[in-house]
């Protein structure tokens, strides 16, 4: 149940889902190259679709993705892939089931050449999150300059679903920005 005395950021009231993905992950910083690439799948899967959506079927996406198990998902057979597609616990897209082994093979290479995926990410914002001072919801941009960046070298790596909106969500939901507004109450936690 919600609390109402509790000032959130707007878009994730009236769903307890939601609230408590606010309430404890969304934004706080991500220091492990799992959780990224949980995080990498599920903002390439919300394309197209609602957060609400895809946050009702996180575990769905662990169970049928190894819990993001990078090495797993990467040898992961077409024949698995296709199964899949009949899982309604995940989006059922083709291109993105099939994304998501890709982008596992492409953050192996990005750990061979950086040390980790979680170091290769926070290299675009020189380390520590970006504190934006948003006092509305319309304030926050779909996307910036970093995320174009982040975007456009994870295209030229080979990854898929990866647009800079998709790029600026996963900035978001990993901690590389705070775009909490300021009258929520974990604007301060993270700021």
């Amino acid at each position: 149940m919600s609390d109402k005395t509790i000032i959130r950021c707007q878009w994730c009231e009236g769903d307890a889902v939601d609230e408590h993905y606010h309430d404890t992950q969304w934004g706080v910083p991500i220091y492990d190259d799992v959780t990224w690439f949980k995080f990498l799948t599920l903002e390439g899967a919300q394309a197209g679709l609602s957060w609400r959506t895809i946050v009702h079927k996180i575990n769905g996406y662990e169970n049928a993705f190894h819990y993001f198990d990078i090495d797993k998902v990467a040898q992961m057979s077409d024949s698995e892939l296709e199964q899949l597609r009949e899982d309604t616990n995940i989006i059922r897209n083709r291109l993105k089931i099939y994304s998501t082994r890709n982008n596992a093979q492409q953050i192996k290479k990005i750990q061979k050449e950086f040390g980790s995926f979680n170091q290769y990410l926070w290299n675009f914002v020189g380390g520590s999150p970006i504190q934006n001072k948003h006092q509305a919801l319309s304030e926050i941009p779909g996307k910036t300059n970093i995320s174009d960046a982040i975007s456009k070298d994870l295209k030229k790596r080979g990854f898929k679903f990866v647009g800079s909106t998709i790029c600026y969500a996963l900035m978001q939901a990993g901690g590389l920005v705070n775009d909490h507004v300021q009258s929520c109450f974990r604007y301060k936690d993270l700021a």
